[in-house]
């Protein structure tokens, strides 16, 4: 099926492969996309259609299996807050369906920012504009096609380690200021 993401990649003579996939409408997730078309959700990109007010929008496009930072996001766009554009919003605004939107041939040409993580591989796949089908292609041509600005967008998930300080005070710290090695058997 062709799309307006996939003319518009041809229009600028961009490489792409189109992948579709049998869309359960009850479940639109990106990881659900991933398993699907065969990738890992770390590289099928999701895109999102944020506010930072009245009549201000920015795309934030992020990794499948991440979750948006909206202070990050607001930060990377000069914004002083960002969030999600209400569900019943995304389709008057983009032109597009949840499960379908693209950055490609939206009803405006909204500024977009990609999560920094999308440069580590030689391969993505973001929305071609139609549930069910998908667009792999290049970082670096999706980042010029789309205009694109990378930034640091999600969320930390990895778990904080807790302080030495912290630790000692949990274990209860008995030992003496001055041991050595020495002092332990």
């Amino acid at each position: 099926m062709k799309t307006n993401g996939a003319r518009l990649l041809e229009s600028l003579n961009i490489p792409f492969a189109l992948q579709e996939y049998e869309v359960d409408p009850d479940d639109l997730s990106a990881i659900t996309v991933a398993k699907k078309i065969g990738m890992p959700p770390e590289q099928v990109f999701k895109t999102l259609l944020t506010t930072g007010g009245p009549n201000s929008y920015v795309f934030a496009i992020i990794s499948g299996d991440a979750e948006l930072d909206f202070k990050k996001l607001a930060r990377a766009a000069g914004l002083r807050k960002a969030e999600m554009v209400p569900l019943k919003d995304v389709q008057p605004l983009t032109g597009y369906i949840r499960g379908g939107v693209t950055v490609f041939g939206a009803k405006k040409a909204y500024p977009v920012f990609v999560d920094e993580t999308a440069i580590l591989f030689d391969r993505i796949s973001v929305s071609a504009g139609a549930r069910g089908t998908q667009l792999i292609l290049a970082p670096d041509d999706y980042l010029r096609a789309a205009e694109a600005q990378t930034a640091d967008l999600t969320k930390d998930t990895t778990p904080r380690a807790p302080s030495f300080r912290a630790l000692g005070e949990r274990v209860g710290n008995d030992e003496p200021k001055n041991s050595t090695l020495e002092d332990h058997p």
